[in-house]
């Protein structure tokens, strides 16, 4: 596995993705919304949890495997969809899928991403999971969910936290709003990224891939922001729930979960699981951060529901203050885009060893061998 020593962390990740791409587009994957309060709350909220190392133990070999709906995942951590990656970084979502197939993790495709099901399927080996943004048209959303069986991909991941898009005025400057616009602004920061600028080049305009049977051929920009509307509603409830769980017979997964109530509703639909989120801060700047419902709802319906959690984390020891908070299981998304935009095709590999070495570390500085006895170590209040 590739790990290289001068990107130890997310920062600097972070860093060197700031300098190898184009303004908008780092923007655009490191901003929240309004004035990115959550977004920077996500984080240092799980920061705040504290965990007790038991030093006089029985010393015994030290696993971070983690079984989640019948898989056992070489890490209790997998990748967040992301919407437009290839704007990011071209070919972002294949690196990142072959990376997770690699480590044995899973990666979930968006569907507003830049890849299609079927070459994530292939590149995965059906492992991926999907989310799922509810199309409108009946007959399209069946389509997609034939088209994920015929994939034989095993989880669906449906999205409750978009109702309405985040109000981002990075976003909105840089003329990535929907339609988006390419300013002369955005053209001259392409041109201070030669090597970002050619490998778009090559690998040609990103597009909504898995979206390409439904859409018109050659929409211009306004014809696309109209399509995207009037084809896909953030709007979810128990009524347009209940079609896609009585068609879809894989695991069905809920995500931008912030209240108990809405956990409520999930055990009564048959969901499988929820992930708690707030679409990373870029919906509600408002709102909780994502650690403090995690640990609510984990308390009151962990043992009826599987309970995961995105949005905040950014580290080993982020991961085990999240599941010794009671995550079952944990979702990142800009940790792993900005290894890619940093490293480009090794960047999925970097990152994820990283994070694994980091959060192996933290379990063996805890003297806890397996990832489920990390609620043991949490510091009570």
């Amino acid at each position: 596995m590739y790990f290289n020593s001068k990107y130890p962390s997310t920062d600097y990740l972070r860093e060197k993705a700031y300098r190898r791409i184009p303004k908008f587009a780092f923007e655009y994957l490191d901003g929240g919304c309004n004035e990115d309060v959550n977004l920077d709350k996500n984080t240092s909220d799980i920061r705040k949890i504290e965990l007790i190392p038991q030093y006089l133990v029985s010393h015994k070999p030290i696993s971070i495997k983690t079984e989640l709906f019948g898989e056992l995942y070489d890490a209790p951590f997998g990748i967040s969809p992301v919407g437009l990656q290839g704007l990011i970084y071209p070919k972002s979502p294949e690196i990142l899928a072959k990376a997770a197939l690699e480590h044995n993790i899973p990666f979930v495709l968006s569907t507003v991403t830049t890849s299609s099901i079927e070459d994530i399927a292939e590149i995965t080996e059906a492992k991926a999971w999907f989310q799922l943004y509810r199309p409108i048209d009946d007959e399209i959303r069946d389509d997609i969910i034939k088209r994920l069986e015929t994939a034989m991909l095993p989880v669906l991941v449906i999205l409750c936290d978009v109702p309405t898009f985040g109000f981002r005025p990075k976003d909105i400057r840089n003329g990535l709003a929907m339609p988006p616009e390419m300013s002369i602004r955005n053209i001259l920061q392409i041109l201070s990224k030669p090597s970002w600028a050619w490998k778009t080049l090559l690998n040609g305009k990103p597009n909504f891939a898995s979206l390409k049977p439904y859409m018109p051929d050659d929409l211009d920009l306004k014809q696309l922001g109209a399509f995207m509307n009037d084809t896909f509603s953030g709007l979810l409830n128990e009524e347009t729930i209940k079609p896609i769980r009585d068609m879809w017979k894989g695991k069905l997964v809920l995500k931008g979960v912030a209240n108990e109530l809405d956990v409520e509703r999930a055990i009564s639909l048959g969901l499988d699981g929820v992930i708690v989120s707030n679409h990373g801060g870029r919906q509600l700047d408002a709102g909780e951060s994502t650690i403090n419902p995690l640990i609510r709802i984990a308390k009151n319906y962990g043992d009826k529901i599987t309970v995961m959690m995105d949005s905040g984390i950014r580290s080993g020891p982020d991961i085990a203050r999240t599941i010794a908070s009671g995550a079952k299981f944990t979702f990142m998304g800009r940790a792993f885009m900005y290894g890619v935009a940093a490293l480009g095709n090794l960047g999925g590999d970097h990152t994820i060893t990283m994070i694994k070495k980091q959060l192996q570390q933290v379990m063996e500085q805890l003297c806890c061998d397996k990832i489920k006895k990390l609620p043991y170590f949490l510091k009570k209040h």
